[in-house]
């Protein structure tokens, strides 16, 4: 009985505070989300210039999302792709302001990093641990073993039966070794194992599923953990981020891995969402039922595409998918950073992936805001401080 009634007032608890801060949202929202006639804020920054950089008449804008991010506690990152850091000013100056995270979106993966056998190149993951640490910033691994973008030498070799099942695992081994063993100390995290469980909510159908057997999952977290016993450690994918059936598999494989004593630190919840499909309702509940079993939760990749053309009604909406994603997080105490997957249309993956689709960042192509970056930043600054992490 003690626990049923405490249950029921924890969850009376927060019931409150989701009303209270939604409350208070939409009333910011409201200012934020210009209508179909209405200019842009005439305090918005030129199409060079970060968001929270002086603007036209040297007045200053208002402070960036990682200044709100440090207050409210929970770290909002970025992933980055190093080819537009390197050659487009706008995009470097605005991933040093907006964010105090930052997470390769392409230069940590296996092909890339080791896309001739025993030739490893670190170079472009070397040079955004140089600028997050220039500025101020986490960086966040992604990802240790997937089964895309795998060197071709593997995947050919594995088709023809030239690299055999036990020569697979310790290739495998070592990739994790070498990578984690490289970037220690660097790194705060590292998505070991990423999108192990399909859409039907089985383990995927994988060359590692097939050829190793369903324990290469631990086997991988175990490796990781050995090279570096103080980095945190992650299952990562998309599709959990309520109530549903992939994330009760996530549950039950993370319920047995812990009993197993793997070296499981956290879930990620990459969150790519749509505006035509609707947002969860449950998001709360299924991050504080991971924070339940002691991991911790991570918003990992977020962001919310649209069918084009973009319009009030869908960036309002796409507002509200990365707000119930924040909000989730923000009330779940084991939860971690807030990571959205880009940050402006100019280089989002989106339209390459999905036809018809994209808008889905929280800014557009000329790095002006959106509601939805305005949205994140009302939030965290009615969250904080503080978000008390454990």
């Amino acid at each position: 009985m003690k626990l049923a009634r405490s249950a029921a007032v924890a969850t009376a608890a927060v019931a409150t505070v989701v009303a209270a801060l939604l409350g208070s949202l939409s009333t910011t929202m409201a200012s934020a989300i210009p209508g179909p006639n209405m200019a842009p804020d005439s305090n918005a920054a030129g199409p060079n210039a970060a968001p929270g950089s002086a603007v036209d008449g040297g007045q200053p804008a208002a402070q960036p999302l990682r200044a709100h991010a440090r207050r409210a506690g929970l770290p909002v990152g970025t992933a980055v792709d190093m080819a537009a850091l390197e050659a487009d000013a706008a995009y470097r100056d605005t991933v040093a302001a907006e964010f105090n995270s930052v997470t390769a979106e392409n230069v940590m993966k296996w092909q890339l990093v080791e896309p001739v056998r025993g030739q490893l190149d670190f170079a472009a993951a070397d040079e955004l641990v140089r600028f997050a640490e220039e500025h101020g910033q986490q960086v966040y691994g992604h990802t240790l073993l997937w089964h895309n973008q795998l060197p071709t030498w593997l995947t050919n070799g594995v088709a023809d039966g030239s690299i055999t099942p036990d020569e697979l695992r310790q290739l495998l081994r070592q990739h994790i070794v070498d990578q984690v063993t490289h970037f220690r100390g660097k790194v705060v995290a590292w998505d070991v194992v990423n999108e192990v469980i399909d859409d039907d909510a089985n383990l995927r159908d994988t060359l590692w599923l097939r050829q190793l057997g369903p324990g290469y999952i631990a086997d991988a977290f175990r490796w990781a953990h050995e090279a570096d016993p103080k980095v945190k450690l992650y299952l990562n994918d998309y599709n959990i981020e309520g109530l549903n059936a992939k994330s009760d598999a996530y549950h039950e494989l993370a319920t047995r891995l812990l009993r197993e004593r793997v070296p499981v630190d956290g879930i990620g919840i990459q969150g790519h969402l749509g505006v035509q499909f609707g947002f969860s309702n449950t998001v709360i509940e299924n991050l504080r039922r991971f924070d339940e079993l002691g991991l911790e939760t991570s918003i990992t990749e977020a962001d919310v595409r649209m069918p084009l053309p973009v319009d009030t009604a869908k960036l309002q909406a796409q507002a509200r998918g990365f707000l119930t994603l924040l909000e989730g997080c923000l009330l779940t105490p084991g939860c971690k950073r807030f990571t959205v997957w880009g940050f402006t249309d100019r280089y989002s993956w989106v339209p390459g992936f999905f036809t018809g689709q994209g808008a889905a960042t929280i800014m557009d192509e000329r790095f002006q805001p959106k509601p939805a970056y305005e949205a994140i930043r009302n939030d965290l600054m009615l969250a904080g401080p503080p978000h008390h992490g454990r």
